[in-house]
Parts: structure tokens; sequence; C-alpha cells
């Protein structure tokens, strides 16, 4: 198993443990107007996970780090999370996790740190790699981590007291 593999296990059930304890009624209120409830951004994460589940496996069959992006604002209010029950919301996350999780253990260390000099992370990254410097497979899965810990520190501040 990769390191990264573990990583985000370890992320997805050390956040499960507190997600799983906030009140249901805390996790539809959005902390300003027209921001995310809590909801919403889980549900964002779900959407994350579907598209680098792919983006993951595509990086291995091709030879660049080029991918389409997501209006992400469209694919949180067309997929209805305000309106989804939150244990409903947290499994479907960790079951989308998990399977990024398996892909991502399989890769070889080889095909982690490749560099690739066609890439859009300057477009689709969390932590953006400018687009005249190489990327590699092995940072974009890290930065999916560092994405999924940034929205797990918004849900933790909007809900704690």
């Amino acid at each position: 198993m990769t390191s990264l593999a573990a990583e985000l296990r370890g992320e997805i059930d050390a956040a499960l443990r507190w997600l799983r304890a906030i009140p249901e009624e805390t996790t539809g209120r959005p902390p300003r107007p027209g921001g995310w409830s809590a909801r919403q951004i889980i549900g964002h994460l779900i959407d994350s996970a579907s598209n680098n589940h792919q983006r993951f496996v595509r990086a291995q069959l091709q030879p660049s780090l080029v991918f389409p992006g997501y209006d992400q604002d469209a694919w949180v209010e067309r997929s209805g999370y305000q309106e989804q029950r939150w244990e409903d919301l947290l499994d479907r996350w960790r079951a989308f996790n998990e399977q990024v999780a398996v892909v991502v253990e399989r890769i070889s260390q080889a095909e982690l740190r490749r560099a690739r000099a066609e890439h859009n992370l300057h477009q689709i990254a969390w932590r953006t790699v400018p687009a005249d410097q190489p990327a590699t497979l092995e940072y974009f899965i890290a930065d999916y981590i560092g994405h999924l810990r940034h929205h797990l520190g918004q849900i933790r501040a909007m809900t704690s007291h």
C-alpha cells in the first residue's frame, strides 16, 4: 500500500469519528448566505472523489495529466446534497474515497513520480502547478488529500461551538 492511500484512509477514518457526531439539523445550515452547508461540502467532496477517481485511473493510461474540469456549484446543486440525510452522505463519501484509495495503492512508485510536461493542474488542482512546470500524479493525489483536509476544516469550523 502506498503512503498516499494510507494517508487518505487515515483522514477519512479520523474525520468520520467527529463528522458522525454532528447533529443532523446543524449540517443543513450554511455559515453565511450563499455559502455551502456541511451537507453540501460533503457532497462536493463526493463529487471530487468521483471526478478524481477517474482522473487517477486515466493518468496511468495516458501520457499527460490533462483532465476535464467541472462546475462544482452546479454539481452540488443538481445532486441535491442539501436535501439528503447526513448519515447517507457520510456513508457515500467514505465509500467513494475507499475506491479512490484502492486505485491509489495500486499505482507503482515509478508511475506516481513520472514527470508530465503536459498537464492542466494550473486549472484543476487545488494548489495549482504552473503550466510551464512538469507535474506528477503523486503531487496531484497529495493535492486531492490537501483539498479534502481544507474542506473538512471548514466543516469543523462551522459546526464547533
